[in-house]
């Protein structure tokens, strides 16, 4: 009997959600970062946030495996909460449509305090 090898497929839609390693929330935060070799503080919007990283809308485009400092703000109760890390542009999305003036990029964590991550998960706890 002839065995044939089955070439790997890519996978489209819905099976994409069978990758993730972490289940994804959506959020509307505002996010601060700075290149991690610049000073200068930028502004940018975080749109969905897992406990492997986030997905931002920046002012720039940005390039994979540039790493950034961020700090996302978010309130809880009366006052309100910032999480830093250290993470990584993992993918961009290099097309803008009609009308939009911000950069959709792919963000995975590659430091984060054991306290920030504590903060991170309860946040996102109250969107299950």
């Amino acid at each position: 009997m002839k065995t044939e090898e089955k070439e790997a497929k890519p996978r489209y839609g819905i099976a994409n959600l069978e990758r993730r390693r972490y289940r994804r929330f959506p959020i509307r935060l505002p996010i601060e970062y700075y290149r991690a070799d610049s000073p200068i503080n930028q502004t940018g919007q975080a749109l969905d946030a897992s406990e492997g990283g986030l997905q931002i809308l920046f002012p720039e485009k940005m390039e994979i495996g540039q790493n950034l400092n961020l700090k996302l703000f978010f309130s809880s109760g009366s006052g309100l909460n910032t999480i830093e890390m250290l993470a990584e542009v993992v993918w961009i999305n290099t097309q803008l449509s009609e009308g939009e003036k911000n950069y959709r990029s792919g963000v995975r964590f590659i430091n984060i305090s054991l306290e920030n991550m504590t903060k991170l998960k309860i946040f996102s706890a109250s969107f299950s």
